[in-house]
């Protein structure tokens, strides 16, 4: 049995030194992240790595691991400890190196390994780390693998085993890089920003987009950990703004911005106007659902209304299903349902079956996009846009509320909503037709609008999303009048960005 770890050590002891450090809050829904030192330290992630070891000995996967670490100054650091773990728990590790999380995915499928072990803080500030996992490609943990590791990992239960093997992967940047890039050749001219805010992806997408056909202009592809300009996350307004002025000034076809570990893509259109996930993926179901029949598509519940209301989609039999908020929990009910493809809104594409290895890759969404565009040689990207119904969507707004009580603040907004509807009530005027509480509460109106409220699975904050099917005005209206009144009754005012 392994060290049972503490929660109240602190740097600069020697408690510190030999004893792991572990906050039970780093343990989300679907992946593992603390600010390194402070809420976990290097013999914190040795225990996290041996736990995992034994999770996998105990469901009775092969034990064979692929790991890799995103571009932190402490990142490799961590990696290593990880890997000391597994080893100590008795798995066979295949180390890719400096990666992104859908090339470490992608090595589940090329080099035969059951199990991923992704350390990356992804989007988050610089001093977060941690780790996506995953025990049966293309699926990563959810809660209850979480849970179960969880109680393995603070119980001290983690069981040592011979048979740990170290293998450094060579080369595999390269064979994943071609292995994206032969699923289009681009056969009209397109311009494209890449855009990496300093992350992980300027070492993979830059060439993967050239190996794709396309002219690439790139924008802050330099690998910094510093992170100068902005955190590389394509969903925050700072590294939209760059984007779009970057696609005016070039006279660029379209910008694809990536984010800390490449798992996320976002994209600005020719005119330098921001297209939000949700909806480039209404696009993108269009496109394919013309080609594959009947295909289904899972969309998580920030997502855009038109995906059930589109006469397109329609006309081409498919269907939309829509999920839990959350990488892992969109790419499972992804591949549970067959469905071709699905889409968050945060940026996360899962291409499926024909398309894809149905994990969330950023060059693969890319891909994508410009597999459209190619499609419809005379059409710009701006007017496949404008062809879509009118709908206008906020903004993914994230107020702090701290991880010990933002489910117990949503709790009470659900009942609130739930009451609300209960009673015939309406919001600015418009009845509530149903609230769907799969993931927090998203309160439908009777024309179509919606407001959400939900708790982040992976940091202290709750998310906010309005979509109006009338105005501009009437979103900002929807969230200054509903919304913003009532998180604040519960407390929740400090947001990370507001419209």
């Amino acid at each position: 049995m392994s060290i049972k770890p503490r929660t109240d050590l602190v740097p600069n002891t020697p408690e510190y030194e030999t004893i792991p450090l572990v906050k039970a809050t780093g343990f989300r829904e679907y992946d593992a992240r603390w600010i390194l030192e402070k809420e976990i330290n290097l013999l914190g992630i040795q225990a996290l790595g041996l736990g995992l070891a034994t999770y996998v000995h105990e469901i009775g996967v092969q034990p064979r691991i692929v790991v890799g670490h995103d571009f932190r100054s402490y990142s490799l650091s961590v990696k290593q400890a990880l890997i000391v773990g597994l080893l100590q728990g008795g798995m066979e590790v295949l180390d890719v190196g400096l990666a992104l999380s859908p090339m470490a995915y992608y090595g589940q499928f090329a080099l035969d390994a059951a199990c991923v072990a992704m350390v990356t803080a992804s989007h988050n500030e610089n001093g977060w780390t941690g780790v996506k996992m995953g025990a049966q490609a293309p699926l990563t943990f959810g809660p209850d693998e979480m849970g179960r590791l969880k109680e393995i990992v603070l119980g001290g239960l983690g069981v040592a085993r011979p048979g740990g093997r170290l293998e450094l992967i060579e080369g595999f940047r390269e064979r994943y890089i071609a292995d994206v890039a032969a699923k289009l050749k681009v056969t009209r001219p397109l311009k494209v920003v890449c855009a990496c805010g300093n992350g992980t992806a300027g070492a993979f997408a830059p060439e993967a987009l050239r190996a794709m056909g396309v002219e690439v202009i790139e924008m802050d592809t330099h690998l910094d950990y510093t992170f100068p300009k902005y955190n590389p996350n394509p969903e925050d307004h700072a590294m939209l703004v760059q984007m779009a002025e970057k696609v005016k000034e070039t006279g660029a076809d379209l910008a694809l911005g990536f984010d800390g570990d490449g798992d996320r893509c976002g994209v600005v259109d020719d005119t330098g106007e921001e297209i939000f996930a949700d909806k480039i993926g209404l696009m993108l179901a269009r496109d394919l659902s013309a080609i594959h029949k009947d295909a289904v598509f899972v969309v998580d519940v920030k997502s855009t209304g038109l995906y059930k209301t589109d006469e397109v989609l329609k006309a081409n039999g498919a269907e939309t299903v829509y999920w839990k908020t959350g990488h892992s929990y969109i790419k499972r009910k992804t591949a549970e349902l067959g469905a071709l493809a699905g889409f968050e809104k945060s940026g996360h594409f899962f291409l499926a079956g024909p398309l894809g290895h149905g994990y969330d890759d950023g060059l693969v969404a890319a891909s994508a996009v410009l597999a459209m565009l190619d499609r419809n040689p005379g059409k710009k990207l701006s007017e496949l846009k404008t062809a879509l119904p009118d709908a206008w969507t906020s903004l993914t707004m994230s107020p702090h509320c701290s991880d010990e009580t933002k489910y117990e603040v949503l709790a009470k907004l659900v009942a609130e909503y739930e009451a609300l509807f209960a009673e015939g009530g309406s919001i600015l005027g418009r009845k509530i037709v149903e609230v769907i509480t799969v993931n927090g509460a998203r309160v439908h109106l009777e024309d179509g609008s919606w407001v959400l409220v939900r708790a982040s699975s992976n940091k202290p904050e709750l998310v906010v999303v309005v979509e109006s099917m009338r105005s501009a005005d009437d979103m900002r209206d929807l969230f200054r009048q509903e919304m913003k009144p009532r998180l604040a009754a519960h407390g929740v005012t400090d947001y990370n960005q507001e419209i």
